[in-house]
């Protein structure tokens, strides 16, 4: 009897048991409903919330008097304070007893142009002084500055400790493996939970704000590094060892010149981790716009958020345009075989920076070359253009999103809650264990069964199933739009064409961004922050899908198309059955970047878990609760990942049919 047969006989006994396991748990949830819910208040601590109060207020308390702060943590907090300030005194704050930065607007925009023009071509020199000097038109030059010298302070720090480890990974297996692991976790884990432990040893400010942003920007620096590395051709190594290279010869010579243009993508993707996790660290005291969006969010300001919102989408773009554009280059000039070391290279050099060279003086000489002319702010249009648009969407428009809003909130979003909250713990914890023995492994089960029985010992129960409704209907929308849109991308190269573009610039802007024109369109409510969920997921759950009905076997498509198969067929019976995997694959996805939002829906009235780590860094009585409530999201991510993991590989046992046979 073969594996395959074997798997098509459990697969509608494993649908079965699923479907009676759901039945049994609406059964109980009438039955038990309202009983062991381990519900508690906003207010309301647990002894384990207090006794981490208790002991943050012992760390607090000993930071001058214990070793490992005095010789270590304290250094270090000193060390990234100069570092954001430093750089800051360079192009955004007061500095060296002079009331201006050392550059000035006109210096800062000729520095990288300059930089744009070397490293790309004209046509991005261009959108990047068109880019800086928007900043100043949207009023927020200083803002803008902040956050840069906070991004480019966190990239710097983040590659020289990236880099050496990506080499470091790309030639030694063992270590790949090692750190392999560890940067899933780093990736996987929602960033904002661990701003609370970091603000415990660095406190809050740049310092904490640098160390968050580098937990999130190191781990594709490592691993984009890594590939670059092992991708070089072995034949090219191998003549490099037939004319006499040593190890490190081959490393300086030959790979890391050959692994270059790969080396440069994962700068970009380090920059755009950077600055996406730049501005949420406004949470603890980041400078620069995160900080500017995040009061306009508390005080329901969509004008104010809208213009800071769309300086952050232009600085994206721009480093985004910048950086790929010098990986082109590198490209072009390697298989042209340039050198930038050409006398022509060395003029351009000398022009480019003579040019930045007289204009940074002037910026540094001259008032009207440092402060951007305030004649020029147009911001104030930008935010009553974004307040008009708003209110016009709220008085035209709010009967279908309301209509939208209620019947999401109504058919989907309240009866999950309903039935994880009103659940007894035991019971939900029993469902849960079931549902991943049968979808997943036993591995899977465990993980489930200890995870649920942390979120109780973390006196979070009732708050954490409020987010895993959220959580899961997010998922459900994520996934509608991922398999309609990735199955018309997979079938489609001219809409691959037009959608791709779309995805990546959804995937490039900071999660804050998405907030602004959907809090204007349903106002602060936990739908919203669904909604941003969603919009922040839906790509990469689009692209996995649409690479999955790619990969189906054309010779399949065609016996199908041949034997008379129609459109709807094709797909429902052959590409997304053969594209199984890569659509289990999308759902891990789409769930865990949903989870990735839950505290940003805290902003806008989600409430739960979300909630309570924004109230631990705002008031000091709840810190231990915020604490608790980081380690909850933590626990509910390693949860749900860990099932649709098991899932993803059951899923792709079924679609190759096994392996072995009996």
């Amino acid at each position: 009897m073969t594996t395959v047969a074997v798997a098509a006989a459990r697969l509608p006994a494993r649908r079965y048991l699923l479907l009676a396991v759901l039945a049994l748990w609406v059964l109980g949830w009438a039955v038990f409903d309202g009983r062991d819910t381990l519900g508690l208040g906003g207010a309301e601590l647990t002894p384990l919330h207090t006794s981490l109060n208790e002991g943050m207020d012992a760390i607090d308390d000993s930071r001058n008097s214990n070793p490992f702060f005095l010789y270590f943590i304290n250094y270090v907090r000193l060390f990234l304070d100069e570092s954001v300030t430093f750089v800051q005194a360079l192009i955004s704050q007061p500095s060296f007893g002079r009331p201006l930065p050392v550059l000035g607007w006109l210096g800062v925009v000729a520095l990288a142009t300059a930089i744009a023009w070397l490293w790309g071509n004209g046509k991005v020199a261009l959108l990047t002084a068109a880019g800086l000097l928007s900043f100043g038109v949207l009023g927020l030059w200083q803002e803008s500055m902040d956050t840069l010298a906070l991004t480019l302070t966190a990239v710097v720090l983040s590659l020289a400790v990236g880099i050496p480890l990506g080499v470091w990974a790309g030639l030694n297996d063992r270590f790949n493996r090692l750190v392999t692991p560890v940067l899933d976790f780093m990736q996987t884990m929602p960033t904002f939970v661990y701003l609370a432990p970091l603000t415990l040893f660095f406190l809050i400010g740049p310092a904490s704000a640098t160390v968050a942003t580098m937990i999130y920007a190191i781990p594709p620096a490592i691993r984009i590094t890594s590939h670059g590395i092992r991708q070089v051709s072995h034949d090219t190594l191998e003549a490099g060892a037939s004319l006499g290279a040593t190890g490190v010869q081959s490393l300086r010579h030959v790979r890391l010149p050959m692994a270059k243009q790969t080396i440069i993508v994962g700068v970009n993707q380090t920059i755009m981790a950077a600055l996406s996790m730049a501005t949420i660290a406004a949470l603890i005291d980041a400078p620069g716009l995160g900080k500017t969006v995040l009061k306009a969010l508390q005080t329901l300001d969509v004008g104010t958020a809208f213009n800071a919102g769309l300086a952050i989408v232009i600085m994206a773009v721009v480093l985004d345009r910048v950086t790929s554009a010098a990986s082109r280059r590198v490209e072009a000039d390697r298989r042209a075989g340039r050198l930038r070391g050409t006398r022509r290279r060395r003029l351009e050099l000398a022009g480019a920076f003579g040019v930045v060279a007289v204009l940074g003086y002037l910026s540094y000489t001259y008032v009207w070359a440092a402060e951007f002319p305030i004649q020029a702010n147009l911001g104030s249009y930008v935010r009553q253009a974004a307040d008009a648009g708003s209110l016009w969407v709220q008085d035209n428009l709010a009967a279908y999103t309301d209509a939208l809003k209620n019947v999401l909130t109504n058919t989907l979003l309240n009866p999950f809650e309903k039935l994880l909250t009103a659940s007894p713990w035991w019971l939900v914890l029993a469902v849960g264990v079931a549902v991943a023995l049968l979808v997943g492994s036993v591995r899977a089960a465990l993980v489930t069964a200890a995870g649920l029985l942390v979120l109780v010992l973390l006196g979070l129960w009732q708050d954490s199933m409020v987010t895993l409704a959220s959580t899961l209907v997010a998922t459900i929308l994520v996934m509608v739009l991922g398999v309609v849109l990735g199955v018309w991308m997979g079938r489609s190269d001219r809409v691959d064409t037009v959608l791709r573009p779309v995805l990546d610039a959804g995937q490039t802007m900071p999660a804050f961004v998405y907030l602004v024109p959907i809090l204007g369109l349903f106002g602060p409510t936990r739908f919203t922050a669904i909604i941003a969920a969603v919009v922040f997921a839906a790509p990469i759950a689009i692209k996995l899908v649409a690479e999955g009905i790619r990969r189906v076997s054309p010779t399949t498509v065609e016996a199908a198309i041949s034997a008379g198969t129609g459109t709807w067929q094709l797909i429902s019976k052959v590409q997304l059955p053969m594209a199984r995997s890569g659509v289990t694959l999308a759902a891990s996805q789409g769930l865990i970047y949903v989870l990735s939002m839950v505290v940003v829906g805290g902003l806008v009235g989600a409430g739960a878990l979300g909630y309570d780590v924004v109230a631990g860094f705002s008031q000091h009585q709840l810190r231990g609760k915020g604490l608790a409530a980081g380690l909850a999201i933590v626990v509910l991510g390693i949860v749900l990942d860990r099932v649709m993991r098991a899932a993803t590989q059951r899923a792709d046992v079924a679609a190759h049919g096994g392996v072995t046979h009996k």
